[in-house]
């Protein structure tokens, strides 16, 4: 699909010299960039990308953490 959209001056040329060291088009540059944004951006990709983070790092309950969290939560009104 073909489609104009305005890209501010100094972007543009950057574009333009991105594209040629990687021997590209602009359009298959553009078309690249908008679909890396749009997978980052996707909700699936925000939770899949969460979930991987607990994964690496664990989700292990911490007792005092626990215990302090549910001290907090129960003087918070709702």
């Amino acid at each position: 699909m073909k489609t104009a959209v305005s890209i501010p001056d100094d972007i543009f040329k950057k574009a333009e010299r991105l594209a040629r060291r990687m021997n590209k088009s602009r359009s298959e540059l553009f078309s690249n960039a908008l679909a890396d944004y749009v997978a980052r951006h996707a909700p699936d990709h925000v939770t899949e990308t969460m979930n991987q983070v607990c994964d690496e790092v664990g989700v292990e309950t911490d007792l005092f953490t626990s215990a302090a969290s549910s001290r907090i939560l129960e003087r918070v009104e709702w």
